[in-house]
């Protein structure tokens, strides 16, 4: 699918630091995402980072705001790299390209996979108490997160939300990397990236002016006062 197909802002493209902070993209977002203005549409905050994006999406634009928890399954040598993501109900995406590459075993795979499940778990705790996810027929989704890098957490998220139903899935992102946009395209109904950047090396920070990693208590305490 072409990427022009994307929903984006061409003044921002290929350009750094265009956010002053998370929340601002979300207000950006929400611009852009302003069809959806007071509808059955409910907006899913993948955690950490993206809550903050989510909830000013969720205040400006009146919408219900859920969190979902998908985790990076990661290298065991590298814990911020990763060959794949988990998502609620065991959907499991891996990077086949990478598994090829590396030529991690069979036996790693799936002790990384049990590791970035548990961690999911403990999330869903922290950020839903457990809470069943509601039902999406006839209804869309809206996916956030604060940026696209590899694009293989979304791909999760997206997965989790055809299997509930969505009769739409959209994925709104203040920035993303070329390829990880062009790789959720073929997946998601629509996708609003704001901010594209096709430099080789692409960092989800660099389009923030402030930048700092939100921790799961400030997430989870985002969460409560958003309702």
């Amino acid at each position: 699918m072409p990427l022009d197909s994307v929903i984006q802002d061409f003044n921002l493209r290929e350009r750094t630091h265009v956010f002053q902070d998370r929340r601002h993209a979300g207000g950006e977002l929400a611009d852009s995402l302003s069809e959806y203005a007071s509808t059955e549409a409910v907006v899913f905050a993948i955690p950490a980072g993206g809550v903050a994006v989510a909830a000013e999406i969720c205040r400006l634009l009146k919408l219900r705001l859920e969190a979902l928890v998908v985790r990076k399954v990661q290298f065991p040598q590298d814990p911020e790299a990763g060959f794949g993501s988990v998502g609620p109900n065991n959907i499991l995406v891996l990077n086949d390209y990478l598994l090829d590459v590396s030529r991690i075993s069979h036996v790693v795979i799936e002790e990384q996979v049990a590791k970035a499940r548990q961690s999911l778990d403990f999330r869903e705790e922290m950020f839903r108490h457990n809470a069943p996810y509601p039902d999406l027929k006839k209804r869309t989704a809206i996916l956030v997160d604060d940026g696209l890098a590899s694009g293989f957490t979304m791909l999760a998220a997206i997965q989790f939300a055809r299997s509930k139903g969505a009769k739409k899935v959209v994925v709104a992102v203040p920035t993303g990397s070329e390829r990880a946009v062009e790789l959720v395209l073929e997946k998601a109904d629509v996708v609003h990236c704001l901010n594209v950047r096709s430099a080789p090396f692409y960092a989800v920070a660099d389009a923030y002016k402030y930048w700092y990693d939100v921790s799961e208590e400030e997430a989870a305490a985002m969460l409560r006062a958003s309702g």
